[in-house]
């Protein structure tokens, strides 16, 4: 496993010493589950907003709550060394809530980034965000590009069990 996967105790000493230095953190979270190309681009993007760029990856069990009992298709363990395996993944943190309200306070990262789906309205941590200084960026969608398109896709070229 990747030195990048990280614990949370751990990864605020880091980010810690990072914010010494002058280094600003970004921190973006989701699902990751089948990684696809509108995940990369918007990783990129989230990356060039800051020095540092930290993932906080739904648990299974999140998952599950958010996007349902069929979900995810890939394991956690293997979706958070996927990740780290990308260049511009500084730390990949799991997290095991349906949203990050409580590993955004722990890190305190200087930006908060979530994809076009969302608006800043939407998210329950943008004003947790703003309350310590940080600010909140919203990256737009690769059009067509989403982990269910592809499970469509899949099913409709090999068939639907149901």
């Amino acid at each position: 496993m990747s030195d990048k996967i990280t614990s949370l105790p751990r990864l605020k000493d880091i980010l810690a010493s990072l914010k010494v230095e002058g280094k600003k953190i970004v921190f973006t979270n989701g699902c990751f589950d089948i990684l696809h190309l509108g995940h990369i681009k918007y990783l990129r993007k989230a990356k060039a907003l800051g020095d540092i760029l930290v993932v906080g990856l739904n648990t299974d069990s999140s998952v599950r709550k958010i996007k349902g009992s069929l979900r995810p298709i890939v394991p956690e363990d293997e979706r958070a060394e996927i990740l780290a395996a990308l260049e511009m993944v500084d730390y990949v943190v799991m997290f095991s809530r349906e949203t990050p309200e409580k590993i955004i306070l722990e890190l305190q990262p200087d930006i908060h980034v979530k994809g076009g789906d969302y608006t800043e309205e939407m998210l329950p941590e943008a004003k947790l965000v703003r309350s310590y200084g940080g600010k909140v960026a919203i990256i737009p969608l690769v059009e067509g590009k989403a982990t269910t398109n592809i499970i469509r896709e899949i099913l409709d070229r090999y068939g639907n069990p149901e």
